[in-house]
């Protein structure tokens, strides 16, 4: 029997994460955060590592290749803001690739296509001096004026054709990097991305750049018109922040309380920010698909996880087919590397992937039951439902009468959605659940929705547009006659940002939302990540105890071991 090909990929931006790929399969993944217990957590990249070969039951000798991957340095084999885990694998062979290409092979690698053109947007990619050191192949494809530029330029925009082995960009637009002054709107990114224009607008709404999925949700409650200067305009193709929209702008928030005071003035800056956001996304893949026509399109990079501006691009019908990358930011990284280590430097071919994004270790019912031995889980008294449909009749009747439940099952997902593996479930219809959620489980704020995961058969009657949306990254409207029914997950503009279950990836969560529609006659539940505001996704038992413990949920079903309040 042939020794199986282990494949590490590590990412090393903020959003830290490592992936193993076995035979061109994901095995396991996991994002740094989710081990440290610290949101968006990079750098040192050995927890990661180590977690991912533990998982496997490997060690570093078994690894065939590692391919790594930082945003502006091209990180020491041995040494990475502590110590690595390579430092005494001499012999382990190390790869460097640059940020957009990482994007890019995420995309493909999970892609259902074998062969499609790839949009890559963010706030930042790599600095064209290190993309030319990493890539000198590569040169032919950068534009003269920016390699004539005397000044760092880093990848704003990408575009790329996949033939089912290869990436070739085919369009590369770079930036110089923002100025850094106490400006309101100065930005850590290249100064014309449209990833760094949106952090700019959501730290002046919410004083954060790093949570910007909260603008895309206060956008709703803002009025379309308000404002009618534009953030972006077009050049020979590129794509340019016009300055002068930042002069418009001279309240920024001082806190929550001002900003609740505040209300309708902040959401309409949201709502012009997030339609600016669609207009340049549109605009910008446009241009490319004309000029190097596909039926496929993968997209990726930090700005593809803005639901709202991937429906109007699908809407747009500008491809035939289009792949949204579920960890489209920088927690993609890792797995980009690994599929590049697959493809492209090892040259094998590509193996079709389930359409799975849930990577995470798998914890026994022994690891489960030792959370317990813990003196300070012994005041809990923990029940087992070994049935499954027994499991799933008795969560589904307790979600029935108003109970919230943090469902605890198989590895977890990989990326910023809760996709029913590591979820908190609740009635989609019962009066006032969403601010309870909001108020006493998630402690954020009251504006903030709740996403709807309906079985895949099922989404066309609740939903116009009956999109696919496997990763919670498209948004649809729901329909007139079920917003009373799915109060909590229809937003203020009626819109939804619906999860579609199937299945083949996801059988627990299937069969808890049938026995949910065979007693109440909705195929929905309410579905959001098992954490609380400023807290990463819980990983393990430990975690999952403690939620349960700080907060107002009702009752935690870890695999089938049930504790309720």
């Amino acid at each position: 029997m042939a020794k199986p090909i282990y494949i590490l990929g590590t990412g090393l931006s903020h959003n830290g994460s490592a992936v193993l790929l076995k035979d061109g399969r994901v095995c396991v993944g996991i994002e740094k955060e989710r081990l440290t217990r610290i949101k968006h957590d990079g750098g040192n990249d050995t927890l990661a590592i180590q977690y991912c070969l533990d998982a496997e039951g490997i060690e570093l000798k078994d690894l065939s290749l590692v391919v790594q991957c930082a945003n502006f340095e091209i990180p020491d084999r041995n040494y990475y803001k502590g110590k690595r885990i390579f430092a005494d694998a001499k012999d382990l062979k190390i790869v460097d690739i640059s940020h957009h290409l990482a994007h890019a092979y995420s995309a493909v690698g999970t892609s259902p296509f074998s062969e499609c053109a790839v949009m890559v947007i963010d706030g930042c990619g790599s600095p064209l001096d290190q993309f030319l050191k990493l890539h000198p192949d590569r040169q032919q494809h950068i534009a003269p004026e920016f390699l004539n530029e005397n000044q760092m330029l880093c990848e704003k925009d990408s575009f790329y054709h996949f033939d089912g082995q290869q990436l070739t960009p085919l369009a590369k637009d770079f930036s110089k990097m923002a100025e850094q002054s106490d400006n309101l709107f100065s930005l850590p990114t290249t100064q014309h991305s449209i990833g760094g224009f949106y952090a700019s607008v959501s730290n002046y709404v919410f004083g954060d750049m790093d949570d910007v999925g909260k603008l895309m949700g206060l956008a709703p409650f803002g009025k379309s018109g308000t404002y009618d200067f534009e953030a972006f305009e077009f050049k020979s193709g590129n794509l340019f922040v016009n300055d002068g929209w930042k002069n418009q702008f001279d309240n920024p928030s001082q806190g929550y309380a001002y900003f609740k005071e505040h209300f309708d003035y902040y959401a309409n800056v949201a709502k012009w920010a997030q339609e600016q956001v669609e207009k340049a996304v549109l605009q910008c893949i446009q241009n490319r698909l004309e000029k190097f026509p596909h039926q496929n399109l993968c997209y990726s990079g930090g700005v593809a996880l803005n639901a709202v501006a991937n429906a109007k691009l699908q809407d747009a019908q500008i491809a035939e087919d289009i792949y949204f990358e579920p960890a489209a930011a920088d927690n993609g990284l890792a797995l980009g590397c690994a599929f590049y280590g697959w493809l492209d430097y090892l040259k094998m071919p590509k193996v079709p992937h389930d359409g799975s994004t849930c990577f995470g270790k798998t914890y026994t019912d022994s690891e489960i039951d030792a959370t317990f031995d813990k003196e300070e889980n012994k005041k809990y008294d923990p029940k087992k439902i070994t049935d499954e449909a027994e499991l799933v009749r008795y969560c589904a009747e307790k979600l029935k009468e108003g109970k919230t439940i943090a469902w605890f099952q198989s590895g977890s997902e990989f990326g910023p959605r809760s996709l029913g593996r590591r979820s908190i479930l609740a009635h989609p219809g019962i009066e006032n659940m969403k601010d309870r959620i909001n108020l006493d489980i998630k402690f954020r704020e009251d504006f903030r929705p709740f996403a709807p995961a309906v079985l895949k058969d099922k989404v066309g009657n609740y939903f116009q547009s009956a999109r696919y949306s496997p990763y919670m990254i498209l948004v649809d409207k729901t329909r007139h006659e079920y917003i009373q029914a799915l109060k909590n997950v229809t937003h203020r503009d009626g819109s939804a940002r619906v999860q579609t279950v199937e299945k083949s990836w996801n059988p627990k969560f299937a069969l808890l939302i049938e026995a949910f529609y065979e007693q109440t006659g909705i195929a929905v539940l309410l579905n959001t990540s098992l954490n609380k505001k400023g807290m990463p996704i819980v990983e393990t038992p430990d975690e999952a105890i403690h939620l349960f413990g700080i907060t107002d949920l009702d009752i935690l079903v870890m695999e089938n071991t049930i504790l309720e309040k």
